[in-house]
């Protein structure tokens, strides 16, 4: 008889994944891998998403096995719009289910936030390693959710920043975002004054129109862009987008999920795998986005790597 998963919390998956940058190795693997196709080992299907009308929402699924860890879990997110500034239910929440890929036994389930929140900033990073300019100064973080201090937390370890600067469509939340994390972060009143001269900017906010102009951008920055998973939603404006090599975690997620690439016709020129190979060119001489929709391989590698600590600690 098999024995019953392992429930692992919020704390527990804390405990095992400290440092968002433990991710850094084992996921610039996958992501070559996945843009390897067929050879490399990642089965992955553009995530299925549900629509949950009446109450502005959705539910997202997320499978993907990756021969690489022998690992196979699938992660279940839910996300909705126009959440209060005051509520306690945060606008997206994940739970990663992790199977015995040999019998598909379930192995485990486990919190999916912090997953969530500590791989995508690490995959920021490995696209910021590659594409951000030379002498990067500064850094710019536009909206002040979970993202915007994981990404902080990763990014100041990684790289030497001289000015960190942060705006948020609700001021309070990006004073509270620099009263809380260490370091000295300036609070911007308006994303053109926090974004003029930035070296370095990242988008995490839940915006469905432009917020970011490329009027507004230096020459040759470069641009996180991690909000707008939707294919009617949008971060960056078209001028950005057409005037920006663009990368992209997967094309055919960006194509069927993106509505900064979709509604801009922007061209993707390369994904962050391609780059990680070595097969495309980072173009940090020029004005660069990674646009990350996040990816289930990702959540792959994350839960395998927190179940087997876990493991090994018990």
């Amino acid at each position: 008889m098999n024995s019953a998963p392992a429930f692992l919390s919020a704390a527990e998956v804390e405990s095992h994944l400290r440092r968002s940058s433990l991710l850094i190795p084992p996921l610039e693997a996958a992501l070559a891998n996945f843009s390897s196709g067929p050879d490399g080992g990642v089965v992955q299907p553009v995530r299925t998403v549900v629509s949950v009308g009446k109450h502005r929402g959705f539910l997202g699924v997320m499978p993907a096995y990756s021969a690489a860890e022998d690992a196979l879990t699938t992660k279940l997110v839910t996300f909705y719009e126009g959440h209060s500034t005051t509520s306690t239910v945060p606008s997206h929440q994940a739970t990663v289910l992790l199977f015995e890929p040999s019998n598909g036994s379930l192995l485990a389930v486990m919190d999916g936030n912090v997953i969530t929140a500590k791989r995508t900033a690490a995959v920021s990073a490995i696209a910021t390693k590659f594409l951000k300019p030379p002498n990067s100064d500064v850094l710019c973080i536009l909206g002040a959710g979970v993202q915007a201090y994981s990404h902080y937390e990763i990014f100041t370890e990684q790289f030497s920043f001289k000015e960190v600067r942060i705006w948020n469509r609700t001021k309070e939340n990006a004073e509270k975002f620099a009263n809380t994390v260490p370091g000295v972060v300036r609070v911007c009143s308006s994303v053109q004054e926090a974004v003029t001269g930035a070296d370095v900017i990242i988008t995490v906010t839940m915006a469905t129109e432009p917020i970011l102009f490329g009027q507004w951008v230096k020459p040759g920055a470069h641009i996180n862009a991690i909000g707008a998973s939707r294919p009617d939603w949008r971060e960056l404006d078209d001028e950005l987008m057409k005037q920006a090599v663009l990368y992209v975690d997967s094309r055919e997620a960006a194509l069927k999920e993106s509505g900064d690439v979709l509604l801009s016709g922007a061209e993707i020129f390369a994904e962050l795998g391609e780059v990680v190979k070595g097969v495309k060119a980072a173009q940090c001489e020029k004005t660069t986005v990674f646009k990350s929709l996040g990816m289930a391989v990702e959540d792959t590698v994350a839960a395998k790597l927190v179940y087997d600590a876990w493991s090994s600690g018990k």
